[in-house]
């Protein structure tokens, strides 16, 4: 098998996932271009694994499941915490986000402000 047709499309898979996360402003985007970016390096892996000799048998493989799972958990929270942030917010626009919220001023000599 020639390693540099897997190498190649890994890498334009990869570069595609880059480019979605720094231009995309929807979330679910840039969570699916983090997705891309996690299967190309599983491709990666796999590939590796078949083509190189490890001392290892099949490490690239189980290097590539637990990539698997981190992914569906990576899914799991970041679409939690996306469906709070449309709850809350109304929007998933990445640029619409405030990190911080403002902060309420508090008058000294205010009463309720002691309570």
């Amino acid at each position: 098998m020639r390693p540099v047709i897997p190498y190649v499309t890994a890498a334009l898979l990869f570069g595609l996932g880059v480019y979605g996360v720094l231009r995309r402003r929807n979330a679910v985007l840039v969570l699916m271009s983090v997705e891309l970016m996690l299967n190309a390096v599983n491709l990666i892996l796999v590939t590796a694994d078949t083509t190189v000799r490890a001392v290892l048998p099949h490490s690239g493989q189980v290097f590539a499941l637990f990539v698997i799972v981190l992914a569906a958990a990576e899914i799991g929270v970041g679409l939690a915490i996306v469906l709070q942030l449309y709850r809350l917010r109304s929007t998933v626009a990445v640029d619409d986000v405030a990190l911080t919220e403002p902060a309420t001023p508090v008058v000294v000599g205010d009463a309720e402000a002691g309570r």
